[in-house]
């Protein structure tokens, strides 16, 4: 074990190297030998929360203006972890007339400190675009080989305290009776059930169906999630990274504390709705869940899919019908998600189309006999959606980190102006779907069409390479000029049959937001 403070480039070089790999155990080996020599105490969690991709400081002022002109890099490598924590946790704290000038000081400080390997590993850091592959969850994999304690131990702890970071603290000082003793608790976050993904739900019913028995499909919204805890007449409202909304929500309150029962624990989203009923656009409800109290000018309405305790029963283990049950029990029809339970493919369709025609986003499928595994990606739960695709022209690129060193990764994509011929509109970024050999390829291409100055990170292009992107819909943005951005997009294909000047327009874009 070490004695001394963690250096930040012995962790970045970690971090790196398990970027490089595409082995999951050697991931998991190298994050256990990092997590190993630091051991327990207060470094731990920084560490812990560093390898997951994370700063512990949930908001600190920077934005991705303030890392776009950085100073020269350090020669050597001077910079703790733990001092690093400690300069990010000043520079949350500055406020106030100044504040604004301080932070940029302090910033250019920090990263002036940082060698050429640190600063944009830091900068990954901050902007929440640490790319190692798997993070979190690859993290608990590691907490558990360093300490020797099985992985459903660690991952339950860290599901029911909400936090990775708690979990690894409990698994190196107390080991496996420290991590059983996590307990369910109401009016205590825990790490919400995620769902993988599937085409076609024939495809969803296939995974999750038991020798032909049935499936739920749930209507999939387009909404906020929302885990809603009560209480007696006390009601707790975090949303899926588990911050606490409740002051913002207070109709939600007023449902929780309606419902025949003093203590529970609900999981569902929340969603703003039209005067028809249908849903409004995803960005009013995002924007309705950040506002503070008082301020509210649309109103959401929760809809409830799931239920974890009811008056002194845990149910996290129990099979998902028997949770249905109970969630019928306790929450009228009016709050609870649309449900269809059957076995058979054309019936699951015919219930995909009337989701979609309802304005919803489209469906779950659920094993309804798997119990409440939070805080995974498994097979239990297989979300369907219809894929858009959009023709869009690369402005500009980034270069990568890690396994992606010395390659363009990050596109910004644009739309065709439809009142400036020649000019692009620009709807956000993206690094998701591409291979390796699509990497090699767009770094020689877009080298080739590099123009105009670089700050050594963002390279900008001539717009003139077209590619294929998949999302899943569109939000509001004040970011961008066209007013609207890109969610969840991926690349599909580069597209060398069409110019520039044939990509989707503006308007083209907006219109699949109906």
């Amino acid at each position: 074990m070490l004695t001394d403070q963690m250096l930040l480039a012995d962790l970045v070089a970690t971090s790196s190297a398990v970027a490089a790999t595409r082995s999951r155990k050697a991931k998991v080996a190298a994050l256990a030998e990092l997590l190993d020599r630091v051991g327990p105490g207060d470094e731990l969690e920084v560490v812990v929360s560093y390898l997951g991709g994370a700063l512990r400081q949930r908001r600190t002022g920077i934005g991705y203006r303030g890392l776009s002109s950085l100073p020269p890099p350090a020669a050597e490598p001077t910079l703790t972890v733990a001092g690093v924590d400690a300069e990010f946790a000043r520079i949350a704290d500055l406020a106030g007339a100044g504040s604004q000038a301080a932070r940029a000081e302090a910033v250019a400080a920090l990263f002036g400190a940082a060698t050429a390997d640190e600063q944009p590993w830091l900068r990954g850091l901050v902007t929440g675009e640490v790319r190692q592959g798997a993070l979190d969850a690859l993290v608990q994999e590691a907490v558990a080989a360093a300490t020797g304690l099985p992985l459903a131990a660690v991952r339950r702890a860290a599901m029911l305290s909400g936090s990775t970071l708690v979990a690894a603290r409990l698994a190196f000082s107390g080991g496996a009776e420290a991590l059983s003793s996590v307990r369910l608790q109401v009016m205590r976050p825990v790490s919400p059930m995620l769902a993988s993904s599937a085409p076609t739900v024939g495809e969803a019913l296939a995974k999750v169906t038991h020798d032909g028995g049935p499936a739920a499909v749930d209507t999939k919204l387009d909404g906020i999630r929302v885990q809603v805890h009560r209480h007696d007449d006390a009601v707790l409202v975090v949303t899926r990274s588990l911050d606490d909304i409740t002051t913002r929500l207070p109709e939600v309150v007023d449902v929780a504390r309606s419902l025949p029962a003093s203590s529970f624990v609900l999981d569902g989203e929340v969603l703003a709705l039209d005067d028809a009923g249908r849903p409004r656009p995803f960005q009013e409800t995002a924007s309705r869940t950040a506002l503070a109290e008082g301020d509210a000018e649309v109103r959401v309405t929760p809809f409830f899919f799931d239920v974890l305790h009811v008056d002194g029963r845990d149910l996290l283990d129990s099979p998902a019908h028997e949770r249905a049950a109970a969630l019928d029990d306790l929450v009228p029809r009016e709050f609870r998600v649309p449900r269809l339970v059957t076995a058979q493919v054309e019936a699951a369709e015919a219930f995909v189309t009337e989701v979609l025609s309802a304005g919803h986003e489209g469906v779950v499928v659920k094993d309804l006999e798997a119990p409440y595994a939070a805080g995974r990606r498994g097979a239990a739960w297989v979300k369907v959606k219809p894929v858009h695709t959009l023709d869009l022209v690369v402005l500009a690129v980034e270069w990568g980190s890690g396994r992606r060193s010395g390659k363009l990764s990050n596109i910004h994509l644009g739309a065709r102006d439809p009142d400036r011929p020649g000019e692009f509109v620009m709807l956000g970024k993206t690094f998701k779907g591409m291979t390796d050999e699509m990497l090699a390829w767009q770094t020689e291409r877009f080298l080739a069409l590099a123009e105009g100055p670089t700050d050594g990170w963002v390279v900008p292009v001539r717009p003139e390479q077209v590619v294929e992107i998949a999302l899943d819909g569109l939000q509001r943005s004040s970011r961008y000029p066209g007013g609207v951005a890109l969610r969840f997009a991926r690349v599909v294909r580069y597209r060398d049959d069409k110019s520039a000047a044939e990509a989707d327009t503006l308007d083209q874009v907006k219109a699949l937001a109906g």
